[in-house]
Protein backbone atom coordinates (compact mmCIF):
# COMPACT_ATOMS: atom_id res chain seq x y z
CA UNK A 1 0.00 0.00 0.00
CA UNK A 2 1.09 3.32 -1.41
CA UNK A 3 1.77 5.75 1.80
CA UNK A 4 -0.04 8.53 -0.02
CA UNK A 5 -2.96 6.32 -0.64
CA UNK A 6 -6.46 8.20 0.63
CA UNK A 7 -7.77 7.23 3.85
CA UNK A 8 -10.42 9.73 4.96
CA UNK A 9 -8.27 9.58 8.24
CA UNK A 10 -5.83 12.62 7.00
CA UNK A 11 -5.01 14.64 9.57
CA UNK A 12 -7.96 17.62 10.37
CA UNK A 13 -5.27 20.32 9.93
CA UNK A 14 -1.26 20.35 8.27
CA UNK A 15 1.32 20.50 10.41
CA UNK A 16 2.32 24.00 11.95
CA UNK A 17 5.78 25.09 12.49
CA UNK A 18 6.16 24.93 16.56
CA UNK A 19 3.07 25.03 19.01
CA UNK A 20 0.69 26.11 16.25
CA UNK A 21 -2.85 25.81 15.97
CA UNK A 22 -4.48 22.71 15.48
CA UNK A 23 -8.03 22.05 14.13
CA UNK A 24 -9.76 18.88 16.07
CA UNK A 25 -13.45 18.05 16.57
CA UNK A 26 -14.13 21.53 18.60
CA UNK A 27 -12.72 23.65 16.18
CA UNK A 28 -9.56 25.48 16.52
CA UNK A 29 -7.45 25.17 20.25
CA UNK A 30 -3.85 25.12 20.85
CA UNK A 31 -1.53 21.92 20.58
CA UNK A 32 -0.78 21.90 24.18
CA UNK A 33 -4.40 21.57 24.97
CA UNK A 34 -4.93 19.14 22.30
CA UNK A 35 -1.83 17.02 23.91
CA UNK A 36 -3.35 17.18 27.33
CA UNK A 37 -6.97 16.27 26.42
CA UNK A 38 -5.58 12.99 24.75
CA UNK A 39 -3.12 11.99 27.65
CA UNK A 40 -5.91 12.34 29.80
CA UNK A 41 -8.18 10.05 27.69
CA UNK A 42 -5.61 7.65 28.08
CA UNK A 43 -5.14 7.79 31.30
CA UNK A 44 -9.11 7.29 32.07
CA UNK A 45 -9.53 4.39 29.64
CA UNK A 46 -8.30 1.62 31.67
CA UNK A 47 -9.59 -1.54 31.95
CA UNK A 48 -9.63 -3.98 34.94
CA UNK A 49 -10.42 -6.93 32.24
CA UNK A 50 -10.43 -7.87 29.01
CA UNK A 51 -11.48 -10.87 27.43
CA UNK A 52 -12.63 -12.47 24.41
CA UNK A 53 -16.50 -11.44 25.54
CA UNK A 54 -15.33 -8.05 26.34
CA UNK A 55 -13.96 -7.43 22.73
CA UNK A 56 -17.15 -8.75 21.24
CA UNK A 57 -19.13 -6.48 23.32
CA UNK A 58 -16.95 -3.21 22.48
CA UNK A 59 -17.20 -4.35 18.61
CA UNK A 60 -20.55 -4.78 18.81
CA UNK A 61 -21.07 -0.99 20.53
CA UNK A 62 -18.70 -0.02 17.63
CA UNK A 63 -20.65 -1.43 15.18
CA UNK A 64 -23.75 0.08 16.54
CA UNK A 65 -22.43 3.43 17.32
CA UNK A 66 -21.22 3.30 13.53
CA UNK A 67 -24.72 2.08 12.12
CA UNK A 68 -26.27 4.70 14.03
CA UNK A 69 -24.59 7.87 12.71
CA UNK A 70 -24.27 6.01 8.55
CA UNK A 71 -20.72 5.22 9.30
CA UNK A 72 -18.78 3.46 6.62
CA UNK A 73 -16.15 2.41 8.95
CA UNK A 74 -14.52 -1.20 9.65
CA UNK A 75 -13.49 -2.07 13.27
CA UNK A 76 -10.91 -4.19 14.29
CA UNK A 77 -9.98 -4.94 18.02
CA UNK A 78 -7.10 -7.10 18.94
CA UNK A 79 -5.37 -8.58 22.10
CA UNK A 80 -1.60 -9.15 21.91
CA UNK A 81 -1.33 -11.45 18.25
CA UNK A 82 -5.07 -12.60 18.13
CA UNK A 83 -7.64 -10.55 16.08
CA UNK A 84 -10.90 -10.98 18.56
CA UNK A 85 -13.03 -8.83 16.47
CA UNK A 86 -13.27 -7.72 13.12
CA UNK A 87 -15.98 -6.20 11.06
CA UNK A 88 -16.02 -4.21 7.53
CA UNK A 89 -19.65 -2.14 6.84
CA UNK A 90 -21.06 -1.30 3.82
CA UNK A 91 -18.89 1.31 1.90
CA UNK A 92 -15.69 -0.06 3.43
CA UNK A 93 -12.57 -1.25 1.41
CA UNK A 94 -9.67 -3.75 1.97
CA UNK A 95 -7.53 -0.02 2.45
CA UNK A 96 -9.82 0.09 5.78
CA UNK A 97 -8.12 -3.08 6.89
CA UNK A 98 -4.68 -1.45 6.25
CA UNK A 99 -5.18 1.48 7.49
CA UNK A 100 -5.93 -0.71 10.90
CA UNK A 101 -3.06 -2.21 10.58
CA UNK A 102 -0.26 0.63 10.23
CA UNK A 103 -2.61 2.84 13.29
CA UNK A 104 -2.64 -0.79 15.59
CA UNK A 105 1.44 -0.98 14.82
CA UNK A 106 2.08 2.50 16.20
CA UNK A 107 -0.15 1.85 19.22
CA UNK A 108 1.90 -1.57 19.85
CA UNK A 109 4.92 0.53 19.24
CA UNK A 110 4.41 3.20 21.51
CA UNK A 111 1.56 2.29 23.81
CA UNK A 112 -0.20 4.96 23.07
CA UNK A 113 -3.48 5.74 20.66
CA UNK A 114 -2.15 6.82 17.02
CA UNK A 115 -4.15 9.97 17.43
CA UNK A 116 -1.88 11.28 20.42
CA UNK A 117 1.27 9.87 18.85
CA UNK A 118 0.64 11.72 15.74
CA UNK A 119 -0.35 14.98 18.03
CA UNK A 120 2.98 14.89 19.47
CA UNK A 121 5.01 15.16 16.40
CA UNK A 122 2.87 17.50 14.94
CA UNK A 123 2.79 19.60 18.18
CA UNK A 124 6.49 20.38 17.52
CA UNK A 125 6.05 21.08 13.97
CA UNK A 126 7.12 17.75 12.21
CA UNK A 127 5.21 14.63 10.42
CA UNK A 128 5.00 11.33 12.09
CA UNK A 129 5.99 9.82 8.48
CA UNK A 130 8.92 12.55 8.14
CA UNK A 131 10.20 12.56 11.44
CA UNK A 132 9.94 8.65 13.29
CA UNK A 133 12.17 6.87 10.70
CA UNK A 134 9.64 4.39 10.45
CA UNK A 135 8.15 2.61 7.06
CA UNK A 136 5.17 4.49 6.18
CA UNK A 137 3.87 1.39 4.64
CA UNK A 138 4.10 -0.41 8.61
CA UNK A 139 3.26 2.49 10.57
CA UNK A 140 0.48 5.55 10.52
CA UNK A 141 0.29 8.39 13.47
CA UNK A 142 -3.43 9.35 12.01
CA UNK A 143 -6.25 8.90 14.61
CA UNK A 144 -8.25 5.27 15.06
CA UNK A 145 -6.67 3.00 17.35
CA UNK A 146 -6.46 2.97 21.33
CA UNK A 147 -4.86 0.84 23.02
CA UNK A 148 -6.61 -1.33 25.12
CA UNK A 149 -4.95 -0.59 28.74
CA UNK A 150 -5.21 -3.31 31.80
CA UNK A 151 -5.06 -1.69 35.64
CA UNK A 152 -1.59 -2.97 36.83
CA UNK A 153 -0.92 -4.77 33.17
CA UNK A 154 -0.50 -1.85 30.99
CA UNK A 155 -1.16 -2.18 26.71
CA UNK A 156 -2.66 -5.88 26.16
CA UNK A 157 -4.28 -5.00 22.54
CA UNK A 158 -5.74 -2.31 20.57
CA UNK A 159 -9.49 -1.14 19.02
CA UNK A 160 -9.45 0.62 16.12
CA UNK A 161 -11.71 2.17 13.70
CA UNK A 162 -10.91 3.38 10.17
CA UNK A 163 -13.12 5.06 7.35
CA UNK A 164 -13.78 8.25 8.79
CA UNK A 165 -11.39 11.67 9.20
CA UNK A 166 -9.28 10.62 11.76
CA UNK A 167 -10.12 13.17 14.81
CA UNK A 168 -13.88 11.06 14.04
CA UNK A 169 -12.38 7.79 14.30
CA UNK A 170 -11.18 8.32 17.23
CA UNK A 171 -13.51 10.11 19.03
CA UNK A 172 -16.17 6.94 18.00
CA UNK A 173 -13.76 4.45 19.76
CA UNK A 174 -13.22 6.85 22.66
CA UNK A 175 -16.65 6.81 23.18
CA UNK A 176 -17.18 2.87 22.51
CA UNK A 177 -14.56 2.43 25.24
CA UNK A 178 -16.32 4.79 27.79
CA UNK A 179 -19.34 3.62 27.60
CA UNK A 180 -18.31 -0.14 27.60
CA UNK A 181 -16.19 1.28 31.02
CA UNK A 182 -19.47 2.67 32.26
CA UNK A 183 -21.13 -0.71 32.36
CA UNK A 184 -18.21 -2.84 33.09
CA UNK A 185 -18.22 -0.94 36.35
CA UNK A 186 -21.53 0.31 37.06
Amino acid sequence: MSPAAPDRGTPTAPAAPGRGIHTGPAGPRPADDELRELAAQEERLVLDTFGNEDAWRLGALLVELAQERGAAVTIGIRRGAQRLFHCALPGTSADNDAWIARKSAVVERYAESSYLVGARFRAKGRTFEESSRLDPDRYAAHGGAVPIRLRGTGVVGVVAVSGLPQADDHALVVEALERHLATATG
